[in-house]
């Protein structure tokens, strides 16, 4: 037996009967959840409301806003074009966060920069700007690199050895990060392999994020957008020599190294701030003259105690100001279900528009340290890329048969 909606429409004659007696639907019914589909293909998957609208004109579906919105969950094609990627939630802090006691740079994180247009007699040429960030102390170390091959490289990384030390291990991003300079990203790519040939003579651990997660370095990614405000604040976009934009860049290393480390009081009877420069100058700021030393003690004593003094006064305020505020997470702190393999998703590629975001299946995990799955491999056409979960689009499965049973969506770009 059919029920119509008794409302308060009858007297309105210029409307349709339909429309002022709409038949009433269950909302959890096969014939409901088919009309549903059917109207969300003719409507080319619009948002719920538009769905939802233009079914209650003939039909009155009990809570219709609810079981449009549940389907078009399940609904591939709306996903495609609507759904965001699923985040997993924020991972602990990384041990290399966590170096404490240790040298400055004893863990460092590394990326380019750039070009920058340099001025050589009458014709101007590019350079790049390469930054070490020690991921505990925070300490900056910037330097410039004629070109981007391994000989330049591995130049810049033995002056940096010569001035901050032999780190322990260098994280650095992979060239697919480089979207906006394709040279960088190129040149990159090629000198992985040799790269790591080098450093591993020296016993450094070398170790890259996966392709396309800015936020996995994010420490360093950070410190870019520092740099480039700072430089872009100094000299513009005009071009300049060589030696005026190598002279900016180790001021502006001593700007960034001279940033507090967590809160700042405005009380004069509080403790100074604790800076990274303290730890590589034994004072706050670049700027400030040296401390005389009393005539009390030899003078090799005197700077041992000196030094001991000031690398303990930085690590006692690092643990006691900075360290707790380590603790929270910005953001991502809901958890989430985990992706698992032979789950069709979407690569979320900015440079795109969405209706060409490859689609593929996962063919592995890369579980992380508390077991969360943060990077997979996708395989895509004949190709198998290593990308974050924050890259991915999952896409719902596809329910057939006459059982009910579900199918994994299979879509290829």
């Amino acid at each position: 037996m059919i029920s119509l909606v008794g409302g308060r429409l009858r007297r309105a004659e210029e409307l349709d009967q339909a429309m002022v007696y709409p038949v009433v639907m269950d909302p959890g019914h096969a014939t409901t959840k088919l009309l549903i589909q059917d109207y969300d293909q003719r409507l080319c998957h619009p948002g719920p409301e538009r769905v939802f609208a233009e079914i209650r004109r003939t039909y009155w579906i009990l809570r219709g806003r609810e079981a449009v919105r549940r389907y078009q969950h399940t609904c591939t094609e709306c996903q495609r074009w609507k759904a965001r990627p699923n985040v997993p939630k924020m991972a602990d802090l990384p041990a290399a966060r966590l170096r404490l006691f240790q040298p400055a740079f004893y863990s460092t994180g590394m990326d380019c920069f750039g070009p920058f247009m340099v001025k050589v007699g009458r014709r101007t040429e590019k350079r790049w700007g390469i930054i070490f960030k020690c991921l505990t102390t925070r300490a900056v170390h910037l330097d410039l690199l004629t070109s981007i091959d391994a000989d330049s490289f591995l130049m810049a990384f033995r002056r940096f050895i010569a001035r901050r030390g032999t780190p322990a291990e260098l994280l650095s991003d992979q060239g697919t990060n480089f979207r906006e300079q394709r040279e960088l990203r190129e040149a990159f790519a090629e000198l992985s392999p040799e790269l790591q040939q080098q450093l591993a003579k020296q016993q450094i651990a070398f170790r890259f994020n996966p392709p396309g997660a800015p936020h996995f370095g994010g420490a360093w990614e950070r410190e870019i957008r520092s740099v480039k405000t700072a430089l872009y604040t100094q000299v513009s976009a005009q071009s300049l020599p060589e030696e005026v934009l190598r002279t900016v860049l180790i001021e502006v290393e001593g700007i960034l190294n001279s940033k507090p480390l967590g809160y700042v009081s405005s009380n004069v009877a509080d403790l100074d701030p604790v800076t990274p420069n303290l730890l590589l100058m034994g004072r706050l700021d670049g700027s400030l003259p040296q401390i005389v030393y009393p005539e009390i003690e030899s003078l090799s004593r005197r700077r041992w105690r000196h030094s001991q003094i000031l690398a303990d006064r930085f690590w006692s305020g690092f643990i006691r100001n900075y360290l707790p505020s380590l603790q929270t997470r910005q953001k991502w702190r809901t958890p989430s279900a985990d992706i698992v393999i032979d789950a069709v998703a979407m690569l979320v590629d900015p440079q795109l528009p969405r209706a060409l975001w490859p689609i593929g299946r996962v063919v592995k995990v890369h579980p992380s340290a508390d077991g969360h799955i943060r990077s997979v491999d996708i395989k895509i056409k004949d190709r198998v890329y290593t990308r974050p979960v924050a890259r991915l689009v999952v896409l719902p499965a596809i329910p057939d048969g006459e059982d009910g049973s579900a199918t994994t969506a299979t879509h290829s770009s």
